[in-house]
């Protein structure tokens, strides 16, 4: 890791970005109450009172981006360890020889047919905004990717010379699963994890700019976004510039290291 990153400098900053983030959320509220209101300093510009100014109701731009922070990524990283789980799972049983797998595969097709984020929008609406159907939602969309990734890696592997010689030697179906076939797929597998993050910030920023997911008065990025849009026009860019500003960071932040790994794992396997 601390190779990968020397020779990755955007990887690197992205990296160091993310854990600021993460470890300036876990001691909010910082420095002023996230979901507190002023009715005295309403609509203030960026200044040393208030980093990053304040919104209509007096709130704290700053406190309210940094704990936001907290909200979304936690969603999104446990929406993307529900989709890698089971997106392994199926992909490796959507691998296997019989009529089973193939049945998997056109059933996965079949629900790729329906508009993925609008079944999410209905799921978490219908739920009535509970957080937790924003994780499902997050791996309803992204399990599919996972699986179909997986198993194109591991039915190119199993052709593979190695493999017939594992066979060959009497290697159970489970050792040569994990440890043939797993650890020669990791790589890939880790690239799609980070833009799998990347991409599940956009469906949350998504889902509460639409007023869905996170409720009020609990700060999202997509919410801020929603609320300060209306005021771009007058001159209060603040509201919706840096909560915009947070959401494209982490994108690009674990892009370039999604890159990254790409290029590290493919020197490595070269």
């Amino acid at each position: 890791m601390r190779r990968m990153l020397r020779q990755h400098p955007g990887a690197a900053l992205g990296v160091l970005f993310i854990l600021v983030l993460l470890l300036a959320s876990l001691f909010a509220p910082l420095p002023y109450d996230p979901m507190g209101i002023d009715g005295g300093a309403t609509l203030r510009s960026p200044g040393g009172e208030h980093w990053f100014g304040t919104d209509g109701a007096g709130g704290d731009i700053f406190s309210r981006v940094i704990y936001a922070a907290r909200v979304d990524l936690s969603l999104a990283l446990a929406g993307t360890v529900l989709s890698l789980v089971v997106g392994v799972l199926l992909g490796l049983a959507a691998s296997s020889k019989g009529k089973g797998s193939e049945r998997l595969v056109r059933g996965l097709d079949a629900f790729q047919a329906f508009p993925l984020l609008i079944l999410a929008l209905a799921l978490v609406s219908l739920s009535g905004n509970k957080l937790y159907m924003v994780v499902v939602a997050i791996a309803l969309i992204n399990v599919p990717r996972f699986m179909r990734l997986l198993r194109s890696e591991v039915l190119s592997l199993r052709e593979s010379r190695f493999i017939e010689a594992a066979t060959a030697t009497g290697a159970s179906p489970r050792r040569i699963i994990f440890r043939h076939l797993l650890p020669n797929v990791w790589g890939i597998v880790l690239v799609q994890t980070s833009l799998t993050v990347a991409n599940a910030i956009v469906v949350i920023a998504s889902l509460s700019f639409l007023g869905i997911g996170v409720s009020p008065p609990t700060p999202s990025w997509g919410s801020m976004i929603r609320d300060g849009a209306g005021n771009m026009s007058s001159g209060e860019w603040w509201i919706a510039g840096f909560a915009g500003l947070a959401v494209v960071l982490c994108v690009l932040a674990f892009n370039q290291l999604a890159d990254a790994i790409g290029d590290r794992t493919a020197r490595t396997y070269r």
